[in-house]
C-alpha cells in the first residue's frame, strides 16, 4: 500500500526543508490486527506531494531543486490561491491508497502518522483526524484561538450530529475511496469545514486520535485570523442547508 502525504506550502522557506526531512524520516512500518487476533506488519510505500501556492520568499526556488527527487512530486501554482486550492491540487496528483494532509510548518509532528494510519489499516475507519484536544502533548497557545476553534467544532457537532473535538486540525487522513467522492471548491480557510461537512454528509464517521501540537507565533509565520472564522462558520451552515452529493 502507498501513503500520499500532501503538503500545501506558501512562504515557508524557514521550515519547508525540515518538514520534508521529518516526513521522509518516519518509518512507515505498522503493526495492525489482521483478523482472528493475529498481528500483521504492514510496510507502506511513501509519496510526498508538495504544492507551492505562489510563494515569494524563496520556497518556490528551493522546491524547484526537488523536481527530480525520488518519491517527491512538486506542483506549482503561479498565483497564491489559498490552502484549500493547494490541498485540492495535491489530491488530484496523489496516487496513494491513503492520503494525509501535512502543513508545511513545524506545528504538526509526522511521528503521529502511525496513530493516524492504524485505524484505516485495521478497517475501523475510512477517515481519521488528529485531535489537539484529546490529551496529546501540546504547547500552550492563544486562549482566543482555542475558544474560537472549540466554538466552530461545537457548531459542526450540532449541525452534523457528531462529537468531534478538533474540526480545524491539519491532520486529516482518509482512504482513496473517500477522496474520490469529495468535490472540494474552497480555496482558502474554508477547506477544513468544507471537507468535514462533505465527509459527514457522505455518512462517513470520523475517527479521532490524540496528536502533539507545537503552535507557532504570528512573528514565526502563523497566518490565521478571526476573519477566517467567519468563512468557516458560513461554510458549515451553507453545506448543512444545501446538502451534498458526490
Amino acid at each position: 500500500m502507498k501513503l500520499s502525504v500532501i503538503i500545501p506550502a506558501y512562504n515557508e522557506i524557514e521550515t519547508i526543508a525540515e518538514i520534508i526531512a521529518r516526513v521522509q524520516a518516519v518509518p512507515l512500518v505498522i503493526t495492525v490486527w489482521g483478523g482472528e487476533t493475529r498481528e500483521t506488519t504492514v510496510h507502506l510505500e511513501r509519496e510526498i506531494v508538495i504544492v507551492d501556492d505562489g510563494s515569494t520568499d524563496g520556497t518556490r526556488e528551493y522546491l524547484d531543486t526537488l523536481r527530480d527527487a525520488p518519491g517527491i512530486q512538486v506542483i506549482f501554482h503561479e498565483m497564491n490561491r489559498g490552502k484549500g486550492a493547494g490541498v485540492t491540487t495535491g489530491l488530484a496528483h496523489a496516487t496513494g491508497d491513503i492520503l494525509l494532509v501535512q502543513d508545511a510548518d513545524l506545528e504538526y509532528d509526522p511521528r503521529d502518522f502511525l496513530a493516524l494510519l492504524q485505524p484505516i489499516l485495521e478497517k475501523r475507519a475510512s477517515v481519521v483526524y488528529g485531535s489537539r484536544f484529546r490529551g496529546g502533548p501540546t504547547k500552550a497557545m492563544f486562549f482566543w484561538h482555542m475558544l474560537g476553534n472549540r466554538f466552530l467544532t461545537f457548531v459542526t457537532n450540532v449541525l452534523y450530529n457528531t462529537i468531534l473535538t478538533d474540526m480545524e486540525t491539519c491532520y486529516k487522513t482518509f482512504s482513496r475511496e473517500v477522496a474520490q467522492r469529495l468535490r472540494l471548491q474552497a480555496k482558502g480557510w474554508g477547506f477544513d469545514p468544507e471537507i468535514t461537512a462533505q465527509i459527514l454528509l457522505l455518512k462517513y464517521r470520523i475517527y479521532e486520535v490524540p496528536i502533539s501540537y507545537t503552535g507557532r507565533e504570528f512573528e514565526e509565520g502563523k497566518k490565521i485570523s478571526w476573519k477566517d472564522g467567519l468563512t468557516v462558520l458560513w461554510t458549515l451552515v451553507k453545506y448543512r442547508i444545501r446538502g451534498f452529493k458526490s
